[in-house]
């Protein structure tokens, strides 16, 4: 038995199949639910990205000022000690180019509203749309190169 929202086209790689242009790009993924943080950033160190984890807002705002200049930002909204959109904002004003793309379980047409205001430039929701996200960062990747 088949389920229409699971299969799996024959043509199209599993998500860690995919080879990655532009991997020497720098990832800040920041999540505080330990699963979700590990699997990204196996999944994106797979792809052959340089990803630098953070569990809330202050280690990943850490991590925006003591890691070689990161590239992209994907972030959780609901945080322990803040929010997504306080780290995006944050890193805008201090004038940090960087991708930013929103990874939350909050998906309604005005979630993604206020993650643009925020500074983000892509709103993904859980679960992740791994091949999409795949797709963002190659197109990062063509912009930068």
């Amino acid at each position: 038995m088949t389920f229409s929202g699971v299969a799996r086209p024959n043509n199209r790689p599993l998500p860690n199949q995919i080879p990655s242009q532009g991997a020497d790009m720098r990832i800040l993924v920041v999540e505080d639910q330990q699963d979700t943080r590990q699997v990204l950033t196996g999944l994106l160190r797979r792809w052959g990205y340089d990803v630098f984890p953070a569990d809330s807002l202050k280690s990943g705002m850490d991590r925006l000022e003591t890691e070689p200049p990161i590239d992209v930002i994907l972030s959780d909204i609901g945080l322990p000690d803040g929010s997504g959109y306080a780290l995006v904002s944050e890193a805008r004003r201090r004038g940090k180019r960087v991708l930013a793309i929103a990874l939350s379980g909050y998906a309604y047409p005005s979630d993604v509203r206020v993650a643009k205001l925020a500074g983000f430039d892509h709103h993904l929701s859980k679960p992740c749309d791994c091949h999409y996200l795949h797709t963002i960062l190659q197109d990062r990747a063509r912009w930068t190169t």
